[in-house]
């Protein structure tokens, strides 16, 4: 029987293959003079080439030639210009074996290359079975084994030797771990971790499955059931030591295979690898639910606060009626007392003829309880959600293990008090700023309820800013234990900042010095592109378009020359080019999907928001069976994200995508999506886009139209922070110099960290004439422009804090936290953080520099309305494809939602690639037509249309 393949032909040539672009060869085939005296020793013209390739061979990709292989026509040129020979001279050279042996022993000697055999082959093996613990892949370990037999001068051996030597050191590396995890479990851990797949829930569910289904809730209830598998995680006697030396990813795999079996599946497992699944399911599920249990609180706490909004603005709509009437009657005692005091007549009467001393009495004591009404906040109101807290609150304190800094202690311990871990008569008010609102209202309250809602929204703050958190938390653990250190914070590639403070602040005032001096010529002479400053007031015109009149028609022609295409057959048509089904790996093998069409099946159902049951009733390949276990066991975030790199990489190397730009510019905006109601994951409503619930999926586009990020978040959060996620989480994202958003993306703190990781952030600021300059020194600012001055940056405050900002955006950088996670804290409670407030100084300075520039600099202003029309142009095909369940997405649980976002986006590029190469065979056509057209025309196509694409109807693809 064949030895499975665990590469991709495709994956093998990479490998492999002789390279053929001009930049590799340079690389890897420019010899030296020492090479080229050893080569012209030979006598023959096609003895020096052949020898000279096969010296280029064994230096990369490091193997031998074989027999008949077939030397590019790119490569004899090559070496032949070096050699000084015509490449039809290698072709004598094929004929001789002998010949090519006795090079090869000649190679060996001189340069000391040997084969695979004997001790050297041992050590490489056993090189192998160590590098197979943190291999994230197959292709990753055969690339390394590749690099690592070029490394020590070891010709490599065939390619079935290689996938087999690496499988055979990537199942005992498993097995090794799957021990090494097992035998760290007693046997009393061990039985009640095999317990999980027998025990039953309500008589339905196995305990194990039971324990998977949660999501973050909305009430609680939510809570309640996510305290349950809480409390009995914490029952488990597993420790998170047993996970001592096993590699992170190796971690994400056995939990999300443990989310992938069936309890009766995993039953059949052997025993070590069953006790590792579970083991690690066990733990990393405990640290899942005790996030969803915090981030549940925050959106309880948050609803609680809308509600109290609604009582209060309700309270007062209430009131208008009486304010007019109570107005009115001031107003009739008030014209009756004028009266009388101008005819110099009896004050006494003129009140009881206007309506009488207990009619005044009433209308002052209606105007006072009008005024308590009017001026009421939110906090009279938040104490009616005391009962919702009680049901959960007590129970959720006793079971998270929270840790706070030290000025949260008085929070923690007024916590333990609402616990009942403590029993005192006091509530200590000590968690309160002096300042704050709530003193007046906990200053009227006799009771206990308000003064227990109180510590429990402090709670949610605390938690958002990082001032308490959870051991062993993803999105709420100790920030100072998630930051990298200052030694890896220095030697981080990526920064563009100093590592002294005064260096950045003195180059700062430098800019702002010339900044601000260019700006306040440009006013005095009236001289501001599209703008003017009278009076200290800002004043900005509309930005008009700059689009050829030529464009529509040529757009217009181009798409008449593209081919219509079913769906099917494009998606086909894509993947024999780029492969980016090859990404969709097997979650216990790592093998490619070996079912093209039914992974482009699930694919399609995900793209177009079908379904995969509809999409097995429009197909005639597979049924629903059969998707759903490509779905459950290839699909997943990373091969998602694998697969979209793959299409962004080849559409951005197209002819075509250059008249669009380099790729180092990019735009980023939310598109929403209705959503249903019900489920486990919450849909939040944003008026913005009516009364119905929905999530908003926030994408990245280049300047050459590819989507290289996606991101799905609530429909109601600040977009903001998500930025810098798409550009450091993403090979194409960390190409990017200048990065576009519209107003909703804008904050100090993001102006400060794109400038520090090096990013030119340029906003579109739709208030921009309200926004203040803030100076190191206002007072020295020219006179035109004082009335736009905001106050002045704290210097100090950026100084003392430089090494914490170092760090921070090093850790952003290094992936160790998420940047938006990181931007949340540090907006969540700025007031209790020197770090974020020495961030939002940095913001302002940039944001300073920014209006300057942009207010100078018309050209910036036209790029950045070029990168938000390409990025908003993005939502009509996506709008287009889907076309399943009437565009609305009903998926239950996040992870759905999230790969349905994906799998449309991933649709939108691969439809995008094939645009863009269409569009450029469409312009060759055109010039051999004799209608050349300029680059300048050609910048204003888009790649984004589909009215030539067949996207409804059976999904049929062509037997091959």
């Amino acid at each position: 029987m064949p030895r499975r393949k665990m590469l991709t032909d495709r994956q093998r040539e990479a490998l492999l293959d002789l390279p053929t672009d001009e930049t590799a060869m340079l690389r890897h085939y420019t010899l030296a003079d020492d090479d080229l005296e050893i080569i012209r020793a030979r006598r023959r013209p096609h003895n020096r080439f052949g020898f000279a390739l096969q010296l280029c061979a064994l230096r990369y990709p490091g193997r031998l030639l074989a027999p008949g292989e077939v030397i590019s026509a790119a490569l004899s040129r090559f070496l032949a210009a070096q050699l000084g020979l015509k490449p039809d001279d290698l072709v004598e050279y094929a004929t001789r074996d002998e010949t090519r042996r006795e090079h090869l022993a000649t190679l060996r000697e001189i340069y000391g290359y040997k084969m695979f055999t004997g001790r050297g082959s041992r050590d490489l093996k056993a090189w192998l079975e160590n590098e197979a613990e943190t291999a994230r892949s197959n292709e990753d370990l055969a690339r390394r084994f590749v690099e690592q037999c070029r490394a020590t001068q070891t010709i490599l051996p065939g390619i079935t030797v290689i996938e087999r030597l690496c499988a055979d050191a990537l199942v005992a590396a498993e097995r090794r771990l799957d021990t090494r995890v097992a035998d760290r479990l007693d046997d009393e851990t061990q039985s009640r971790l095999d317990a999980l797949l027998t025990e039953t829930v309500d008589s339905s569910v196995t305990r194990f499955v039971w324990l998977r289904q949660f999501e973050v809730g909305q009430n609680s209830a939510d809570m309640n059931r996510l305290l349950d598998r809480l409390e009995f995680l914490q029952g488990m006697p597993v420790e998170r030591s047993i996970l001592a030396g096993v590699p992170p990813h190796r971690i994400a795999r056995l939990r999300r295979q443990g989310e992938r079996y069936f309890a009766g599946d995993l039953r059949d497992i052997s025993g070590d690898r069953r006790l590792a699944i579970l083991a690690v399911c066990a733990l990393e599920w405990h640290s899942a639910i005790a996030d969803a249990v915090v981030e549940t609180h925050d959106r309880i706490v948050g609803r609680t606060w809308r509600e109290a909004k609604r009582a209060c603005d309700a309270r007062a709509d209430d009131a208008k009626a009486a304010l007019k009437d109570t107005l009115q009657g001031f107003s009739n005692y008030g014209s009756a007392l004028l009266e009388a005091h101008e005819d110099q007549a009896s004050l006494i009467d003129a009140v009881q003829n206007a309506g009488g001393w207990l009619s005044l009495r009433g209308l002052v004591a209606t105007a006072a309880q009008l005024t308590d009404t009017l001026a009421a906040d939110p906090l009279a109101h938040v104490v009616h959600g005391y009962h919702r807290f009680r049901r959960y609150a007590p129970r959720m304190l006793r079971a998270l293990d929270i840790q706070a800094a030290q000025v949260a202690e008085p929070l923690l311990e007024a916590a333990s008090i609402v616990a009942g871990t403590e029993t005192t008569g006091d509530r200590p008010l000590t968690f309160l700023r002096r300042t704050s609102k709530w003193h007046r209202h906990l200053n009227k309250d006799d009771g206990h309820r308000l003064w227990e809602v109180a510590v429990l929204c402090h709670l949610r703050d605390a938690f958002r800013a990082g001032d308490i958190w959870l051991a062993h938390s993803r999105r709420y653990g100790d920030l100072k234990d998630t930051l990298v250190p200052a030694e890896v914070a220095r030697v981080t590639p990526r920064m563009a900042m100093p590592y002294e403070p005064e260096i950045w602040l003195a180059d700062r005032k430098s800019r702002l010095a010339d900044g601000l001096q260019r700006l306040a010529r440009a006013a005095r002479a009236g001289a501001i592109p599209g703008g003017s400053i009278e009076d200290g007031v800002l004043k900005i015109d509309r930005l008009t378009a700059d689009v050829p009149e030529e464009a529509d028609a040529l757009v217009l022609d181009l798409y008449k020359r593209l081919p219509e295409i079913r769906i099917t057959d494009l998606l086909l048509e894509v993947d024999d080019e780029i492969g980016f089904t090859e990404a969709f790996t097997h979650l216990r093998t790592g093998v490619p999907c070996k079912d093209r069409v039914g992974m482009l099946n699930v694919l399609l159902a995900e793209g177009l928001n079908l379904g995969l049951s509809k999409m097995a009733g429009a197909t005639h390949t597979h049924d629903y069976f059969q998707l759903s276990r490509l779905s459950r066991w290839h699909v997943e975030s990373e091969a998602m994200a694998r697969a979209l790199a793959m299409v962004i990489e080849g559409q951005s190397a197209l002819p075509m995508a250059q008249f669009w730009g380099g790729g180092t510019s990019a735009s980023s905006d939310g598109q929403f999506f209705p959503t249903t109601r019900q489920g486990e994951a919450i849909n939040l409503i944003n008026a913005k886009y009516g009364h119905e619930p929905g999530l908003k999926a926030y994408t990245h586009v280049s300047d050459q139209f590819g989507p290289f990020a996606t991101q799905t978040i609530p429909a109601t959060v600040n977009e903001a922070p998500y930025i810098l996620d798409g550009l450091l989480m993403t090979d194409a994202g960390q190409k990017i110099r200048e990065q576009y958003a519209d107003t909703g993306g804008f904050t100090d703190h993001v102006f400060a960290v794109t400038a520090l990781l090096g990013f030119q952030f340029i906003p579109r600021i739709r208030d921009l004439p309200s926004k203040r300059l803030y100076l190191f020194d206002p007072a020295s600012c020219p006179k035109e422009l004082k009335g736009l001055i905001g106050g002045k940056v704290r210097e100090p405050v950026i100084s003392s804090n430089w090494s914490d900002i170092l760090r921070s955006t090093a850790t952003m950088v290094a992936g160790a936290m998420s940047p938006s996670q990181l931007l949340r804290k540090f907006a969540a409670y700025p007031r209790q953080h020197e770090l974020a407030v020495a961030l939002r100084e940095i913001g302002r300075v940039e944001r300073t520099l920014f209006i300057i520039d942009w207010l100078l600099d018309v050209d910036m202003q036209r790029r950045a309305q070029i990168g938000l029309n390409k990025g908003e142009a993005h939502h009509a095909l996506k709008n287009a494809l889907r076309i399943g369940r009437q565009g609305e997405i009903r998926d239950r649980t996040t992870e759905g939602q999230h790969f349905r976002m994906a799998g449309l986006n991933l649709l939108a590029a691969i439809i995008i690639y094939w645009n863009t190469k269409h569009l450029g065979q469409a312009v060759n056509g055109r010039r051999r037509d004799g209608l050349y057209c300029t680059p300048d025309l050609l910048a204003h196509i888009s790649p984004l249309g589909w009215a030539h694409i067949l996207l409804t109807g059976e999904y049929r693809w062509p037997k091959r």
